[in-house]
């Protein structure tokens, strides 16, 4: 089955895979060559999927409440710019081509048990800090992704005079 491509009705995905070669081809990320294209959609369809994961944290607000993905989204503001309600940002699709990279390579979305105080194999011991998260972080996503996703409470933007 074809990938679609948002803003596309139905999208699945928020890059093409031919924009995500290009992507990684530019990064040196050769690991993404190797892969069939049916895998490349795959994992373009899972990175979307995880994406949804910050649903309610989107500035602006979906085009159409029929839409398939969070995005396009119209009144976004970046920079003090709007955003045009008619595309997918480049940091949105990148950060799709990022997520896909890591899917790949395994699952990105694990299911999550029980808080570990302390792991021990052998004579190496790791004890964790009281309250620490537990999950996997895709920083370089989330890079791309702050400045699509409104502030949480408590956060006031500093700007300097």
């Amino acid at each position: 089955m074809s990938l679609i491509v948002a803003p596309t009705a139905g999208a699945e995905s928020y890059i093409s895979v031919a924009n995500a070669d290009a992507y990684h081809v530019a990064r040196g990320n050769a690991a993404w060559a190797l892969l069939a294209t049916e895998a490349k959609e795959q994992a373009l369809r899972k990175a979307t999927d995880y994406m949804g994961a910050y649903s309610g944290r989107w500035k602006g607000a979906r085009v159409s409440s029929g839409q398939a993905l969070d995005w396009p989204r119209a009144g976004v503001v970046v920079d003090g710019y709007e955003i045009d309600w008619e595309t997918i940002p480049a940091a949105i699709a990148n950060a799709c081509a990022v997520l896909a990279l890591k899917a790949s390579a395994g699952d990105i979305s694990p299911d999550l048990g029980p808080q570990k105080q302390s792991v021990k194999v052998g004579p190496i011991e790791t004890t964790y800090a009281a309250g620490t998260q537990q999950v996997t972080r895709y920083q370089s996503a989330e890079t791309l992704l702050a400045p699509y996703l409104a502030g949480s409470a408590g956060q006031v933007r500093v700007v300097r005079a």
